[in-house]
């Protein structure tokens, strides 16, 4: 795999100076925002399941959840494929949940093998599982395996950035702005970045939810 890894923020500086070469419009942005964090996360299976057990709640209320999960050691692989469905309700989750989680747990997923994996393999490999869409599958690739060419553009800040910085009418579909991303590569990533610490100023300007 010859995909760049972002491990630092001069990962990101180099990213951003690429950036507004191709896109000029990203110089404002840079201008407002406080920081553009790295934002590395961990890898692997408890990985995917914590933004399983996210996914439609509250931050809080995820905390939640999660706090419960590690007590009773449902955070491992090994544990959930043998549970039964009630314990894992009387930690908080859903049928639904339950669904996703038991499909995670039993995805035999190499989570190794993932490290080397083009981006477009590490997306197709995620999806496969119930649960895991393209933006959860993005994410990780992003934020967990560290690629520098990946975007999420199902994500609903990052197309309310975007309609604000560059000004346009409605907010991107996931479509849209997937293509447009594609003229920002092979820093799309940084982009991303970019664009949420703008969507976070913006918020906070504005008022926008």
């Amino acid at each position: 795999m010859d995909e760049r890894v972002i491990i630092s923020q001069e990962c990101i500086s180099e990213g951003l100076a690429a950036l507004t070469k191709l896109e000029p419009k990203f110089n404002q942005a840079i201008n407002i925002v406080e920081e553009i964090p790295l934002r590395r996360g961990s890898e692997g299976f408890e990985r995917l399941l914590s933004t399983i057990v996210s996914q439609q709640l509250s931050v809080a209320a995820a905390d939640a959840i999660w706090n419960k999960l590690e007590l009773a050691g449902l955070n491992k692989i090994q544990k959930i494929r043998k549970v039964s469905d009630e314990e894992l309700r009387d930690v908080g989750l859903s049928k639904q949940k339950i669904k996703y989680v038991r499909s995670l747990a039993n995805a035999k997923i190499n989570y190794r093998s993932l490290r080397t994996m083009p981006t477009s393999q590490v997306v197709s490999e995620l999806t496969q599982v119930s649960g895991i869409g393209n933006w959860t599958a993005e994410i990780y690739a992003m934020f967990s395996l560290g690629r520098a060419d990946v975007f999420a553009p199902g994500d609903l800040a990052l197309q309310e950035a975007t309609r604000s910085l560059f000004n346009l009418q409605e907010r991107p579909s996931e479509k849209e702005l997937r293509s447009m991303a594609k003229d920002w590569s092979p820093w799309q990533a940084v982009a991303a970045r970019l664009l949420w610490s703008y969507y976070n100023h913006q918020k906070k300007r504005e008022g926008i939810r």
